[in-house]
């Protein structure tokens, strides 16, 4: 993300790889069924490396699912940016951020990772997510700390809220 002048990055993380527990629980079930169906149907050496490969590749998506999503908070804007190949940016100004809320289920909370959804002025749609962030209420106190820097700086400048004096 391209910074603009004077705009300081307050939060930069990507999900949590504990937030994605169920894909690579998920990924080791499959792994010891097929690993088990070969272990009974084929040879053993052959079980392995399929329960080796999958548990494997399992990892490598986690990470890459993982590691391509960064969330961003500035003293002026909140960025989600996703892709590997081909990427998709979502953003908004922080003046636009109307509500902010923290939701952890139990399992979330066992796993200190949980969700923060941002609610911004305008349309329904322009609402933006973090998953699976590790503590969500710092994350949303992180906001807090933008919008006052922001407000600060719009106060120092004798600007409104467009940004023209």
């Amino acid at each position: 993300m391209e910074m603009h002048s004077g705009e300081e990055i307050i939060y930069n993380g990507h999900p949590s790889w504990r937030s994605i527990k169920a894909f690579y629980l998920g990924g080791l079930a499959i792994a010891f069924a097929v690993g088990l169906l070969w272990w009974l149907v084929a040879s053993h050496f052959w079980a392995v490396v399929v329960f080796a490969a999958i548990v494997g590749a399992t990892i490598v998506v986690g990470l890459v699912k993982r590691v391509f999503v960064t969330y961003t908070i500035t003293s002026d804007r909140l960025s989600i940016q996703r892709g590997v190949l081909a990427k998709r940016v979502e953003q908004t100004r922080i003046d636009r951020v109307q509500n902010v809320s923290t939701s952890q289920s139990a399992l979330d909370r066992i796993f200190r990772v949980g969700t923060v959804d941002f609610d911004t002025a305008g349309s329904d749609s322009a609402n933006l997510r973090f998953d699976g962030v590790d503590d969500p209420p710092a994350v949303a106190a992180a906001i807090d700390r933008a919008q006052r820097l922001h407000a600060e700086a719009l106060a120092g400048s004798g600007t409104g809220n467009d940004g023209l004096a």
